[in-house]
C-alpha cells in the first residue's frame, strides 16, 4: 500500500507544479481581480525603395499597479520596476543608435521614423514626478544607475554641462524634463546582451532568436530603444503600473545574388530575401510567455500605388491582386507563406494609395515546422516614401579657430499630399516648425546674429519667429539652449536659419583623448505639430491586442533629427608634455645608472679582471720562447705581471669617483629646490 502512495504523491506534485507555473505565466487576474503582467512580441518587415529592407522588433512589458509588483516579479524586468520606484520616474526613454536614418530614401512620414528615428550615439530622456529641487540630482543618480545597467558611458550625462531642461519645444516636454545625448557613444554587443536580458525569453525563444549580432551590426541603421511609462501613481502604498516597450529597428541590405542571377538585364529588380538568408536564423516556435507572437509584411502607400499601376498595365483590370486569394503570388511578387489576416489602411476609402498590412501568427510553427517568410519579386519596382513636409539640415559656415555660423536648412518635399495640417483655408497658409537646439557651452553662441532667410531672400526676425527661448550657456556650467516656434508660408521653397558663435579655449585636462578630431553639436530636434504620423487600420479584434498596431494608431508628431556638427577647436601642442618627460627621465636613468655602477663596484674583482685580461693578451709563441730560454739558463718562468696601478691607487680613484657624484647630487638638489 505504501508503494501505491509514493507514485500517487508524486504524480500530485508534478501536477501541482505544472498547474502554478500555467497559472504564473499565463493567468490574467489574479484573487483580486488585479491584472497580472503581461508580454507582447511582435516583428514588422517593410520593402525600402533603395533595395534595402527595414526589420522592426517590438517588444512590450507590462506590469499592473499593485502592492507586491515591487518585490516580486513574474514577466517584468525587476530592475527596471526599481529604477522607477527610486527615481520616481514618470516617463523615460534611451536610445543606442548607429549610423543616421536617411529621411529622403526610407521617408519621414511613417510611425516608425518619427518615433524610432533617433541620432547618433546615445540619447536619453526622463520626466519625474518629483518636487522641483530634487530633479537634478534624481538626475544623476538616474544616469549612474542606466550606465551599469546597459555597460555604456551614461554617467557623462551627470554633468550639468551635459544635459538640459527643454520648456516646450520638445513633445513630451515639461517643467520636470530632463534631455541630454552623447553623439560620441559607440554601441556595440555590450549594449544589446543587458537589453536582450530584460525579455522573459531573452534571445532563447520566439522572434528575439532572430537577433543575430553580426547581421544586426552588419546594417546601414541600427537603434535600439527602451520607453518606460509609468501608468498610475504609488499612493496609498500602490506601486505604479508601468509598460515598458523595447524595440529595435535595423536596416539591412539583403543579398542580390538570386535577384541578379533571374533579373540581369533589369537595372531597378529588388532584391529578393528570406529571414534565413538575412539574419542567419529561422523562427522555431513563439515564446511561452508572450500573449501574442507576430509578424507584419507592410507594403507602404508608394509601393502599394505603384504594384497597382503595374498590374492594371498588364492585366489591364481594376481587381485589386493585393487583397484577393491570390495576393501572396501575384505578376509583381511572390510570399513564402501564406499570411493570416490582411489589414488595410482606413485612408483607402478617401485615397487610392492606402498601405497594406499581411500579418503572420507564430503560434502555429514549431521547431518541425520553423517560420521562414520570404519575398521574391518578379518585376521591378520604383516607388518613393512619404515624407515630410520640410527636410531639415545642418551645417557649419565659417572657416578658422576663431568664427564661425550655425545654418539650418529646410527644404520643401513638394508632397502630393500637401500640407494638410495646415490651415489652407485661410488667406494665409502657415506652416509651423518647432527647432529645438542644445550647444555645448564651448561653443559661445551669438543668439542676436540670428538670422531667417525665405526663398534666398532676408526676412525681419519677428516676421518668422513666432515664439523663441534662450537660455544662454555659462562657462563649465550649463550649456546653450535655443527653442524656436517657426511661422513658414505654405508656398515656400526653402528656409535658412543661421546664427554665429565663437569657439571657446578649454583647459589642457579637459581634452578629449582625440582632441584633434573635432567637438561634436548634438543633432537639432525639428517637428511639425501640425502633422501627425499614423497608419489607421479597419476596425478588427486582433488590433487591440498588437501593441505595435495600437502604437500606429496613435498621433504623434512628425518629428526628424539633424546631422552632428563637428567643430574644430584651437588644440594645444600635446607633443610638449611627452617630451619633457622624456628628456626628464633619460637625464634621471643616467644619474641613477652612473651612481649605482659605481657603489656596487668592488675593488677585488676589478684586480682579478685585469689580471686575467692581461694574461689573455699575452700570445703563445712569446710564452714559448720565455720558456724555452728560461730552461737554457736554468731559470724558473714567473708568472705574469700585475698591472703597475697599485690596489691603494685604485681604491682612492674608486672613493673620488663616489664622492664626486655624491656632490652633484646635492648640487641638483640645492639647485632645483
Amino acid at each position: 500500500m505504501a508503494l501505491l502512495r509514493r507514485p500517487l504523491l508524486l504524480l500530485l506534485l508534478i501536477v501541482t507544479h505544472q498547474f502554478l507555473q500555467f497559472r504564473i505565466a499565463f493567468g490574467s487576474v489574479n484573487e483580486e481581480g488585479q491584472k497580472q503582467e503581461e508580454f507582447y512580441e511582435e516583428l514588422l518587415l517593410k520593402p525600402l525603395p533603395d533595395r534595402k529592407l527595414l526589420t522592426h522588433f517590438h517588444f512590450q512589458s507590462s506590469a499592473p499597479p499593485s502592492t507586491s509588483n515591487g518585490r516580486h516579479h513574474h514577466l517584468f524586468p525587476k530592475a527596471i520596476s526599481q529604477l522607477v520606484l527610486k527615481f520616481q520616474v514618470k516617463e523615460m526613454e534611451l536610445s543606442f543608435t548607429q549610423g543616421r536614418w536617411n529621411y529622403e530614401s526610407w521617408g519621414g512620414f511613417d510611425p516608425i521614423p518619427s518615433s524610432n528615428a533617433k541620432p547618433p550615439g546615445v540619447e536619453l530622456w526622463a520626466v519625474f514626478d518629483a518636487p522641483q529641487h530634487l530633479i537634478d540630482a534624481l538626475w544623476k543618480n538616474l544616469t549612474h544607475t542606466l550606465s551599469g545597467l546597459f555597460c555604456a558611458s551614461i554617467n557623462f550625462l551627470e554633468s550639468s554641462t551635459a544635459y538640459s531642461a527643454p520648456d516646450w519645444s520638445f513633445p513630451p516636454a515639461s517643467g520636470k524634463l530632463r534631455y541630454g545625448t552623447l553623439p560620441r557613444e559607440a554601441v556595440c554587443t555590450e549594449n544589446l546582451t543587458p537589453w536582450l536580458k530584460l525579455l522573459p525569453c531573452r534571445d532563447k525563444a520566439g522572434i528575439s532568436m532572430l537577433l543575430d549580432r553580426p547581421s544586426i551590426y552588419r546594417g546601414f541603421y541600427h537603434s535600439q530603444r527602451l520607453h518606460l511609462t509609468s501608468t498610475g501613481s504609488g499612493s496609498e502604498g500602490m506601486d505604479p503600473g508601468i509598460i515598458l516597450e523595447q524595440t529595435l529597428t535595423v536596416v539591412l541590405q539583403p543579398d542580390s545574388q538570386r535577384a541578379s542571377l533571374a533579373h540581369a538585364s533589369e537595372k531597378h529588380i529588388q532584391p529578393s530575401w528570406s529571414l534565413s538568408s538575412i539574419f542567419g536564423k529561422q523562427i522555431s516556435g513563439r515564446c511561452v510567455l508572450a500573449e501574442t507572437s507576430n509578424v507584419y509584411f507592410l507594403l507602404d502607400r508608394g509601393l502599394v500605388a505603384e504594384l497597382e499601376h503595374i498590374h492594371k498595365e498588364n492585366e489591364k483590370s481594376e481587381e485589386n491582386v493585393l487583397i484577393s486569394e491570390k495576393f501572396w503570388n501575384n505578376p509583381s511578387f511572390e510570399l513564402s507563406a501564406k499570411p493570416d489576416r490582411i489589414f488595410i489602411e482606413e485612408s483607402s476609402l478617401l485615397s487610392k494609395n492606402a498601405s497594406v498590412l499581411y500579418k503572420f501568427e507564430i503560434e502555429k510553427y514549431g521547431e518541425s515546422e520553423p517560420f521562414d517568410l520570404g519575398l521574391f519579386w518578379k518585376t521591378p519596382v520604383v516607388w518613393l516614401c512619404q515624407q515630410a513636409p520640410l527636410h531639415a539640415n545642418r551645417f557649419l559656415m565659417g572657416s578658422g579657430n576663431e568664427r564661425g555660423a550655425i545654418a539650418i536648412s529646410l527644404k520643401s518635399t513638394q508632397s502630393s499630399e500637401g500640407f494638410m495640417g495646415s490651415n489652407s483655408n485661410d488667406e494665409r497658409c502657415e506652416l509651423r516648425v518647432d527647432v529645438f537646439q542644445v550647444v555645448p557651452w564651448y561653443v559661445k553662441v551669438y543668439f542676436h546674429s540670428l538670422q531667417v532667410f525665405v526663398d534666398q531672400q532676408p526676412k525681419a526676425v519677428s516676421d518668422i519667429i513666432e515664439k523663441i527661448h534662450v537660455s544662454p550657456s555659462k562657462d563649465k556650467v550649463s550649456p546653450g539652449v535655443m527653442e524656436l516656434v517657426l511661422t513658414l508660408p505654405c508656398s515656400l521653397s526653402s528656409a535658412v536659419l543661421t546664427i554665429e558663435f565663437d569657439k571657446g579655449f578649454l583647459h589642457i585636462d579637459e581634452y578629449p583623448p582625440d582632441a584633434n578630431q573635432g567637438f561634436d553639436i548634438p543633432s537639432a530636434i525639428v517637428s511639425f505639430p501640425n502633422f501627425h504620423a499614423r497608419m489607421v487600420f479597419l476596425e478588427n479584434d486582433s488590433l487591440n491586442k498588437s501593441p505595435l498596431l495600437s502604437k500606429f494608431q496613435e498621433k504623434s508628431p512628425v518629428m526628424s533629427y539633424t546631422e552632428v556638427l563637428l567643430v574644430p577647436l584651437t588644440t594645444p601642442d600635446f607633443s610638449m608634455p611627452y617630451n619633457v618627460i622624456t628628456i626628464t627621465c633619460t637625464v634621471f636613468a643616467l644619474y641613477f645608472g652612473s651612481l649605482l655602477n659605481a657603489l656596487r663596484r668592488r675593488v677585488a674583482e676589478e684586480e682579478r679582471f685585469l689580471k686575467d685580461k692581461a694574461a689573455k693578451k699575452m700570445d703563445r709563441i712569446p710564452l714559448l720562447l720565455s720558456k724555452l730560454s728560461a730552461k737554457l739558463r736554468g731559470r724558473h718562468l714567473e708568472g705574469p705581471q700585475a698591472p703597475p696601478a697599485s690596489s691603494s691607487f685604485i681604491n682612492s680613484k674608486s672613493v673620488l669617483k663616489v664622492i664626486l657624484i655624491a656632490g652633484l647630487a646635492v648640487y641638483w638638489q640645492y639647485y632645483f629646490s
